[in-house]
């Protein structure tokens, strides 16, 4: 089985950026043309690409719609959308305007049965994003943290049809420590649905890792930070995934 490399643009006040660890304090600015990056990375071979609002994390409605919008103009491939996305107007509105698939992250743990409706009406368009801190689920744009575990949030939605699950270790995100390739597969092991690994990726080591494990479970990896500080060759990676 193939990996599918998702490049990572995250909008901050119409801009492209990385946080550290999901701290909007700790910014760090790659561009103000977020088009232009994904055009560059459709330039480069990318056919995925992961954005996130993450004003509209905080916000809980989209901030930087018409950036998202831009976005999905620019990039002939798929645009995977996470960011405040909490209704079913919203995730709605994303799919016609042509979004790929939506991530629900915060609306999943408080509103489980807007995820089961919309995945059963959207078939393979709705991702769970499964937000960790030291096992916990993360909510708010990451700024909270619940009591509910990992694995708990997961199987709640084993059976309603969803199309993925989005992992992502947030004490590594935007850190460049490399990706959590055990907690990945063991939540791809233990739920039994596909998982997107997220946060820390930092060279093609990591991809080689994650790729091995395509065919327990693995369906991507979401990359940031290592492209834009050229830690990670997109080319290279997408060699990998696809080999």
């Amino acid at each position: 089985m193939s990996l599918i490399v998702f490049p990572a643009i995250d909008l901050k006040g119409g801009q492209v950026v990385r946080l550290a660890q999901g701290d909007m304090n700790r910014a760090t600015v790659y561009g103000s043309d977020p088009a232009a990056q994904a055009a560059k990375f459709a330039e480069r071979g990318a056919d995925h690409l992961h954005v996130v609002d993450l004003d509209g994390a905080f916000a809980g409605e989209a901030v930087n719609p018409s950036a998202v919008q831009a976005i999905i103009e620019a990039f002939p491939g798929k645009v995977q959308l996470g960011g405040g996305i909490r209704d079913r107007a919203a995730i709605d509105r994303w799919i016609e305007l042509g979004v790929w698939r939506v991530v629900i992250g915060t609306a999943a743990l408080q509103n489980p049965d807007l995820v089961r409706e919309a995945a059963r009406d959207l078939p393979g368009k709705i991702v769970v994003g499964v937000d960790a801190r030291d096992g916990y689920v993360a909510t708010h744009g990451w700024a909270e943290v619940s009591d509910m575990k990992v694995e708990e949030l997961a199987n709640r939605f084993a059976d309603a049809g969803v199309a993925a699950l989005l992992f992502t270790d947030v004490g590594r995100d935007g850190l460049l420590k490399g990706c959590n390739v055990d907690a990945t597969l063991h939540l791809a092991r233990r739920t039994r649905m596909p998982v997107i690994a997220s946060g820390g990726v930092r060279d093609l080591g990591d991809i080689l890792e994650l790729a091995r494990g395509a065919s327990e479970g693995i369906e991507g990896v979401i990359t940031g930070r290592a492209l834009y500080d050229g830690t990670l060759k997109l080319e290279a990676a997408l060699g990998i995934a696809r080999a």
